[in-house]
Formats: C-alpha cells, sequence, structure tokens
C-alpha cells in the first residue's frame, strides 16, 4: 500500500493539475484586469514541481503556461502553502522557483516568459506578510532601484467567507475543504456541502474526485468525525453516487496507516520489529471491523450489525477481508455468516 507522505500535496495536485479545474480556479481568483487578458483556451500544465523534496511537507505548486489575447505566453506559478503559518520568507521562495522556470529556458535555448506569481494559503494564523520582495530588505530609497522586487498574488482561504468562494462545483468542494481542513468546525463544513456532493455525483468527473475527497478528510486530518462521512457519504450514495464500501475501504487505510504508526512507536517501547508487527496488525484489524460494520448497518440495518458479536472474536485479518467483500454480494446477513462458520 502507498504510504501517506502529504495528503495537502497529493489533494492539491489531484485538483488543480486538472485543466478544467484550474482553468475555474484562475478565472475566479486572479485579479480581474489579468482575467481578461489571458486565453484559457490555451491554458496546459507545464511542469509539476519546482519544490525541493525536503520543503513538500510545506508546499506543493504548479505550473501553468496560458497565451494572452496578444498571442505572448505567460506563465502561471501557483504555490500552495499548507501549513498553518504564513512563511515569512515565501517571496525569497518564490524567487528561487522563479529563477529556475528561467534556468529551464535558458537550458533548453527557449525564449524567457513572464511568470505570474500566485500563492494559496489555508492556514489558521492571519496572513500579515508584505506580499512583495523587496519588504525582507531595509533599504533606503536612493538603494531600492538596484535591488530585484517582485509581488506576488496572495489567495487567502482562510479569510474568505464560505459564501465568497467562487467556481464551478468540484472547485467549490475543493476550496471550501482546504479553507476548514485545520479547522474545530470541519465537521459542520462537510456536512453543509451535501448539496455540492450531491450535485457532483451527476458530474462525468465527480466521482473520481468524490473519492479523492474522501482520501483527503480520512488522511490529511485529525478534526473529522467517522460518523460525519458516515452520514454524508450515505446521503450522497442514496443519489445514485459514492458509495459506502468507499468510504469503508478508505477507512481501511486509515487504520492500516494508523497501525504502522503505532507499530513504530511502540517499537521504540518493545523492540522495532515486534512493535512495528503487533502496531500494523492491530491497526488492520480494527480498521477492518470498523468498515465491516459500516458496511452491515447500510446493507441490513440492526439485522447485519447482530453479527459484529461473532466477527469481533476473528483475529485473522484474511477472513476479516473475506467477510468485508462478502458484505457488498450477500443478499441476506447468513450469506455474510457462512463466510466464517463454515
Amino acid at each position: 500500500m502507498e504510504p501517506i507522505v502529504n495528503p495537502h500535496d497529493r489533494f492539491f495536485r489531484n485538483v488543480f493539475s486538472q485543466r478544467d479545474t484550474a482553468t475555474d480556479f484562475l478565472r475566479n481568483y486572479l485579479p480581474p484586469a489579468v482575467v481578461e487578458l489571458l486565453d484559457f483556451s490555451t491554458l496546459e500544465l507545464a511542469k509539476d514541481s519546482f519544490v525541493d523534496d525536503e520543503l513538500r511537507q510545506h508546499f506543493s505548486d504548479l505550473l501553468y503556461q496560458v497565451q494572452r489575447f496578444d498571442a505572448q505566453p505567460t506563465y502561471v506559478y501557483v504555490l500552495f502553502e499548507h501549513k498553518s503559518y504564513p512563511e515569512i520568507l515565501i517571496s525569497l521562495q518564490l524567487l528561487r522557483y522563479m529563477t529556475q522556470i528561467w534556468d529551464l529556458a535558458v537550458r533548453q535555448k527557449s525564449r524567457f516568459i513572464p511568470i505570474l506569481p500566485i500563492v494559496v494559503y489555508h492556514g489558521q494564523a492571519e496572513w500579515r506578510l508584505p506580499r512583495n520582495f523587496a519588504s525582507l530588505f531595509d533599504l533606503p530609497q536612493p538603494m531600492a532601484e538596484f535591488f530585484p522586487d517582485f509581488r506576488y498574488w496572495l489567495v487567502d482561504l482562510s479569510s474568505m467567507e464560505d459564501a465568497d468562494i467562487k467556481g464551478e462545483v468540484l472547485a467549490q468542494v475543493a476550496m471550501l475543504t482546504l479553507k476548514h481542513i485545520f479547522q474545530n468546525d470541519l465537521d459542520v463544513s462537510v456536512r453543509a456541502m451535501t448539496p455540492l456532493l450531491v450535485e457532483l455525483t451527476r458530474q462525468k468527473t465527480g466521482l473520481q474526485f468524490l473519492e479523492t475527497w474522501l482520501r483527503y478528510l480520512a488522511q490529511g486530518t485529525s478534526k473529522i468525525d467517522e460518523q460525519t462521512l458516515k452520514d454524508v457519504v450515505e446521503e450522497v450514495s442514496s443519489t445514485g453516487g459514492v458509495t459506502m464500501p468507499t468510504l469503508a475501504e478508505i477507512w481501511t487505510e486509515r487504520g492500516y496507516q494508523q497501525g504502522l504508526q503505532q507499530g513504530l512507536h511502540q517499537g521504540l517501547q518493545q523492540g522495532l520489529h515486534q512493535g512495528f508487527q503487533q502496531g500494523r496488525e492491530e491497526g488492520v484489524r480494527d480498521s477492518l471491523l470498523a468498515s465491516i460494520e459500516i458496511l452491515l448497518e447500510i446493507r441490513f440495518g440492526i439485522d447485519g450489525l447482530r453479527l459484529m458479536p461473532e466477527i469481533r472474536k476473528i483475529h485473522d485479518p484474511d477472513v476479516l477481508r473475506a467477510i468485508q467483500n462478502s458484505v457488498k454480494a450477500a443478499q441476506i446477513p447468513a450469506d455474510v455468516r457462512r463466510i466464517y462458520t463454515n
């Protein structure tokens, strides 16, 4: 199973590397005077990242190229900061990445293209930093003209009201989720998104995005309650959209990863190998039991839940996986019981 390196980075890339979503985002969040200059029908992803591996925990980025209506190309560089507080040296980070982009042009013997830098922020602390590079220096005016300077455009999700989140449904859900992912009102916000999620099920790429969205909530925050996701997904699934098995499988993965972390922690106390294995097995078993309970409740109601006292006595994860898979095809609870009683 692929380890969770950085769920914020993964979610950002999955969503905003899609051309339609990127176009929708830029149309709604760039300055209107800039939007009027750009022919978004020409937008394409130019490169997926310039961020160093060691900074991946704090930043994600995407580089787009788009033609202006005067037939000249422009780069739009989006740097997504997923720390809970503003980075005071963000202008320096941007300058580093912008020079890398231009250095690449030199190596490829291609033309220099102007770069429009954008910072997307969703942390908890208020963004009060100056937005130009020269602000890092204490310069007397006669010296200012000899130093480089540029200004970045800031999209501060934390300071926006939910009603001000713009765009098509998919972009709205993504931006609202990024806005609230660190906040204590995440449960309330996710429930409020239900009408948007239902609408997404009617779109061609909606179901794929919903699975990405669920994985992000399961892996990227501790502020979401399992019951909230169960309730929301149950309502959405009633429209023919994302299914409860999908949620159960994602929750199993979450338990697996938590098991790995628990195993590593126990390993420090009891011996690395033994602790790792024990933690992983306990985490996998607990998450399998949780997903089986979800599936039984949705598929058979109280009659299905009557099987759980028997199922909780089972410790073999292979048997539990077989039970999990059987629930999806079972017609009655007795069909599930046959899996572990034969």
